[in-house]
């Protein structure tokens, strides 16, 4: 899943408004902002195999650190409890800390029996989403845009920077998203590596739209 992530981070802004855009998005999406750096390093592997599920060209061989369930609680912990430290708002930690664990959900929704739910353990859970090409665009699809839904109701932009700012990141993630349907498959694991750290971009991003925008009374 890829907009789909994007789209909880967009939700949890009418949960919680005192996080800027750009935290929540860091927070959705912090597992995989890990995974790239840790294949670039080579401490966790994942190989390109066209056909292993319909929608995705890529076989995670390994990557406990970042994506098992007990990996993900712990860094979940660490996220919120560094926010806590920073900002001193326990309601906003513990949504961000649930934000990062709402990343395993999702991918345990689309992914195949890959993700392991312990370090050590050879037992891999994945419900398979990812076997259809047509419901994985329904379901990613309405989470990300119920996403947006939810952050338009509860924000109003201050200028018009605000809706270009915004808008122009729906297009852009719409664009990415289709180009990873219908594009070819990356050349290699370090190309996605490379590639995924350009995610940082878009928490970026994030913090620029909530600069020009409010909350909504």
């Amino acid at each position: 899943m890829f907009i789909g992530h994007f789209g909880v981070g967009l939700a949890a802004k009418k949960i919680e408004s005192k996080p800027s855009l750009g935290t929540l998005f860091l927070a959705a999406q912090f597992i995989d902002l890990l995974w790239p750096i840790f294949l670039i390093l080579g401490i966790e592997q994942v190989k390109i195999k066209p056909g292993s599920t319909a929608f995705n060209p890529l076989t995670f061989i390994y990557y406990p650190f970042s994506h098992s369930l007990f990996g993900v609680i712990i860094w979940a912990v660490l996220f919120g409890a560094v926010y806590f430290i920073v900002k001193k708002n326990l309601r906003a930690s513990v949504i961000l800390g649930l934000l990062v664990i709402s990343h395993w959900i999702l991918d345990l929704i689309t992914h195949i029996p890959d993700l392991p739910l312990f370090p050590w353990l050879d037992l891999k859970v994945g419900f398979g989403l990812w076997n259809s090409v047509p419901l994985t665009i329904i379901v990613e699809g309405a989470v990300f845009f119920a996403g947006v839904y939810f952050y338009l109701s509860s924000t109003k932009t201050n200028n018009k920077t605000g809706i270009y700012s915004f808008w122009s990141l729906i297009i852009f993630l719409v664009v990415v998203y289709i180009m990873n349907i219908i594009g070819p498959p990356p050349p290699d694991a370090k190309a996605i590596g490379y590639v995924g750290l350009s995610q940082w971009l878009i928490i970026a991003w994030g913090y620029w739209i909530d600069k020009n925008r409010t909350t909504a009374n």
